[in-house]
């Protein structure tokens, strides 16, 4: 009997043949734990801002004022719909003549 062609070359290398996005439930997953991690970090700003002397304090104080929105911003930046390059319309629109 012939052994097949997976023992002989050891594990078949797989392509990706298609330009389609992941599935959403995993992109819903990572930017669900991007947002967490950064609320995480959020929570220990806040720690630190009543544990440390006052000039690092500050600094604390900063960083967890502003993570919110950061959080927010990196925890949608998940699903481009739009690619670069490509035009929105690909004819103008009519308009009253």
């Amino acid at each position: 009997m012939k052994p097949s062609k997976k023992s002989e070359q050891g594990p078949v290398e797989s392509f990706s043949i298609t330009s389609a996005p992941k599935r959403l439930s995993t992109d819903l997953a990572g930017r669900q734990r991007r947002y967490l991690i950064s609320m995480i970090i959020r929570t220990v700003c806040f720690l630190l801002t009543v544990a440390l002397p006052s000039p690092y304090r500050w600094f604390a104080l900063v960083g967890a004022m502003v993570l919110p929105y950061v959080a927010v911003v990196i925890a949608n930046a998940g699903r481009e719909t739009v690619l670069p390059g490509s035009n929105i319309l690909s004819k103008r629109p009519r308009g009253i003549e």
